[in-house]
């Protein structure tokens, strides 16, 4: 099932279980349907859907989901303004800034700051995302990494 596919070691806990999840521009951007090369969509969509209530994100996030949706046309444009409505957020906090610094040293800013979100906020256990980087640096952070569609441990090899 679900709850420890695609799961990383993070905080004595696997998926979803228990904990919100924090899903930044890479799992987001699995609701609309016509992106190029993200084979995990369908996989991303059932397990978001059933694991509706424990998923947060950013404003950050949702700008680059609609950035995406825009690209793809009034049906994306659409799907994008109704997963970020839904979707609750979270605000970057000092300690989010304070590991995203320290993050920036091996990812971008972006993806720093998603890492830096998800390790800050203390609901937050486990970050849902397809960059293997991102993964790798949310898992030293003892976050469980979630991946609907791939297997565990999957940016390890």
């Amino acid at each position: 099932g679900l709850d420890r596919e695609g799961a990383g070691g993070g905080r004595g806990r696997y998926g979803w279980s228990g904990m919100r999840a924090y899903v930044g521009g890479a799992g987001l951007r699995r609701y609309l349907t016509g992106v190029r090369g993200l084979t995990e969509a369908a996989a991303w969509q059932e397990g978001a859907d059933e694991h509706r209530g424990a998923l947060v994100t950013t404003p950050m996030s949702g700008t680059e989901l609609r950035r995406v949706g825009d690209l793809l046309g009034p049906e994306a444009r659409e799907r994008a303004r109704q997963v970020e409505l839904e979707m609750p957020q979270v605000r970057f906090s000092d300690q989010t800034l304070k590991v995203a610094a320290m993050a920036a040293s091996v990812l971008g800013p972006f993806a720093a700051l998603h890492v830096g979100t998800a390790v800050a906020h203390p609901d937050v256990g486990a970050i849902a995302t397809y960059d293997p980087l991102v993964a790798r640096v949310a898992a030293l952070y003892q976050l469980s990494v979630i991946s609907p569609g791939r297997p565990i441990h999957w940016w390890l090899g």
